[in-house]
């Protein structure tokens, strides 16, 4: 295809998009819980030829030597294509946010004054590996009032045309404008400068992907930009750990699945603790074949420990590898983070209460817990449905996306005649 006749075919998919918001914004709740249960119907209906479309795309992306973790993510069978049908099903089951009123107040001529959540209106979501992420992402920004462009990895061109199809069939079914759930069509890189120059028609970018995607996306785009970025996750076992608690939380944040954003990359550990805990968990690690690579405190207690460079503490591995670095204390715990973290999710193990409260007050990543797994950085895990990623960008949503941070609130204004005396 010539670049004049990408350029069109992006721009006839733009504007198609811009124009279906229109009417998926005035959509009742009922009209898009509909869309979602034909849609989780069709898709199981056609489970088998989607996956023997997935399973294309993975026989594909393992002759082109993609890494074993990308690979891997492709993957749509068992459990996560369970999830993913679950998925449609429990959005429709979450409130609509659209036309949600909040914070009415009273000025003194008597004008009340509120806001009122509205859809985006059109959201472009560019991503890499991930086909469930084509269903996540429609339901979620169609539920909320908006059209969505998806435009996945050519790793997962089958897959996500093979989804797509299902869903725009289930929206014509139910009523609803096909063109509000749009799949680029090509793995033509052009067709991604040429989405992000849309601005007329498109309200907002999500990139979610390795550092060149996001890199890029943000450079190129003059359309607003929320990043879901790297997910250099990290636990900090504080002074006070429980070592049952501690060696159980790290090996599920590491173990569980590593080829995901919310999976732990490198562990803190308070060095008055370090000589009790880090045998035990770090053994637990190990026999599971995780490598470990260690500061020169933690080689002392660990010797078959690598040494960790400096590369290490900035490195998202999604493999099993993962860094480990002894510290003073939590002042220490907390400069680390701040200094080679992705504002993603880090995790205090601590029976102190005022470490856990001092932790939660001066971590500003994305999320934050105490004494639980990184895993549960998840849309899906904290009620939300399913999620449209995890945004590390501190804008109007921080951290899983659910249904309110694809809105935006207007102010509503209630008068009977005020005029402004100035």
């Amino acid at each position: 295809m010539s670049h004049a006749d990408l350029a069109q075919q992006i721009a006839d998919l733009a504007t198609a998009a811009r124009a279906a918001s229109r009417l998926t914004a005035e959509l009742t709740r009922a009209q898009k819980d509909a869309w979602l249960q034909l849609a989780a119907e069709r898709l199981e209906g056609a489970r088998e030829r989607i996956l023997a479309a997935n399973r294309t795309d993975m026989a594909a992306a393992e002759r082109a030597g993609l890494e074993a973790p990308m690979v891997k993510r492709l993957a749509l069978e068992g459990g996560k294509w369970q999830t993913m049908i679950a998925g449609l099903r429990d959005v429709a089951a979450l409130p609509d946010p659209v036309g949600e009123s909040s914070g009415m107040w009273v000025r003194p001529n008597g004008l009340r004054v509120g806001r009122m959540r509205i859809p985006l209106g059109v959201i472009a979501i560019i991503y890499e590996s991930r086909p469930n992420v084509t269903v996540d992402a429609a339901a979620l920004c169609l539920k909320a009032g908006n059209a969505v462009i998806l435009r996945g990895g050519s790793e997962a061109i089958r897959s996500n045309l093979a989804l797509g199809e299902e869903l725009r069939a289930a929206a014509r079914e139910a009523g609803l404008p096909e063109d509000a759930i749009a799949i680029v069509p090509t793995t033509d890189r052009a067709a991604i400068d040429l989405l992000l120059v849309r601005d007329r028609d498109i309200d907002l970018v999500i990139p979610r992907g390795g550092p060149g995607l996001i890199r890029k996306v943000t450079e190129t785009s003059t359309i607003p930009v929320i990043k879901h970025d790297a997910g250099v996750c990290h636990i900090f076992l504080d002074a006070r750990a429980d070592p049952e608690m501690a060696t159980a939380i790290v090996a599920d944040s590491k173990i569980r699945q590593m080829a995901v954003c919310n999976g732990l990359e490198t562990l803190l550990v308070h060095r008055a603790a370090a000589p009790a805990l880090l045998p035990r968990v770090l053994g637990a690690l190990a026999a599971e074949g995780i490598e470990i690579r260690g500061c020169p405190a933690t080689q002392a207690l660990f010797p078959d420990a690598k040494p960790a460079t400096e590369e290490d503490w900035f490195a998202e591995y999604l493999a099993p590898i993962l860094a480990v670095r002894v510290v003073d204390d939590l002042d220490a715990a907390v400069a680390h983070i701040r200094h080679y973290g992705s504002s993603h999710t880090e995790v205090i193990v601590t029976d102190d209460y005022a470490s856990s409260q001092a932790f939660v007050r001066r971590v500003d990543s994305s999320t934050v817990g105490v004494n639980c797994s990184t895993a549960y950085a998840d849309g899906y895990r904290l009620g939300l449905g399913a999620e449209i990623g995890i945004s590390t960008s501190k804008l109007h949503a921080y951290g899983p996306m659910g249904l309110e941070g694809l809105t935006a609130q207007k102010f509503v204004l209630f008068g009977d005649g005020q005029l402004r005396p100035d």
